[in-house]
């Protein structure tokens, strides 16, 4: 992977990491274009430079995002209820992540996710799946109220829907977005949880993966090189600076005019990539 091809990856990761379109699918899809061989740095590049996507959220909403609950907790309350309401928004945080940790944990275990992590075939239906989708989800759960309180309850069933995500395709975004709405939060209220909620999830996976270059099974330190250290940093600040705009942007888009766009576009690329596979064409633009 050269230099030119870490600032496309990257750009394609802070365009469409808070969009409703799978991120991951698009750097898997955006790799094959630019015929990137899928090594270890690079499966491992393409998680570790959302942390800029994870600085965006933080940047953008800090004030929101670094907050305590300063209301008097309930009148009788034990001290560790009192406790849990001043960090009602982590707690919250904490109870909707609880499910990407078990599911990851297992799925990175036995080695299904990165065996999907290299699949085309895979994003390219799930794009279309996604996309169907799209086209009516705004109909079945645009009954959202400002008025609805993110109870742990809520906030678990969200965790649950993003663990959905974890297949290259679903989109992360829409998956918390989706089930955000599914509780009863509006469109916006679902968005922003969506974001927040990024925070710990892709905090966790950078984590992971950048613990495995280093230690897992056949860790080799020889990708180390100052290059490739220059590569990620460069890509993190790429992902960062597009993820800020993108992230803005989609708010007001999304709270205005709902899925359906997306969901059209998601269905014209997966089946753009479908007719390409079915009919024995590559995707590399450069074999």
């Amino acid at each position: 992977m050269d230099w030119i091809e870490t600032v496309i990856i990257a750009i394609v990761e802070g365009l469409t990491e808070f969009l409703p379109v799978s991120s991951t699918g698009h750097m898997i899809i955006t790799q094959n274009l630019l015929g990137v061989e899928s090594t270890p740095f690079v499966k491992a590049f393409t998680i570790i430079i959302q942390f800029g996507a994870i600085l965006s959220v933080v940047c953008l909403y800090w004030k929101r995002f670094f907050r305590l609950n300063h209301e008097p907790a309930p009148e009788g309350s034990t001290p560790l209820q009192a406790f849990m309401h001043k960090w009602n928004f982590y707690w919250k945080l904490f109870i909707a992540f609880l499910p990407a940790v078990v599911f990851g944990f297992l799925g990175k275990m036995g080695g299904l996710i990165d065996r999907f992590l290299e699949s085309v075939e895979v994003v390219a239906v799930m794009l279309v799946v996604g996309g169907i989708f799209m086209l009516f989800c705004d109909r079945l759960f645009n009954k959202g109220s400002e008025k609805t309180e993110l109870t742990e309850r809520r906030a678990f069933h969200i965790g649950l829907f993003q663990c959905i995500a974890m297949i290259p395709g679903v989109s992360r975004s829409m998956a918390t977005i989706v089930g955000g709405m599914a509780q009863g939060l509006t469109r916006r209220a679902a968005a922003e949880f969506s974001f927040f909620l990024a925070v710990p999830t892709m905090a966790a996976a950078t984590a992971l993966d950048f613990l495995q270059l280093f230690f897992g099974d056949g860790a080799d330190a020889s990708w180390a090189t100052s290059d490739n250290l220059l590569m990620l940093g460069l890509g993190c600040v790429v992902a960062f600076i597009v993820a800020l705009l993108a992230m803005k942007w989609f708010v007001a888009f999304l709270t205005k005019y709902g899925f359906k766009a997306f969901g059209i576009y998601r269905i014209i690329v997966g089946s753009i990539i479908i007719y390409l596979l079915m009919t024995g064409h590559s995707l590399a633009m450069v074999d």
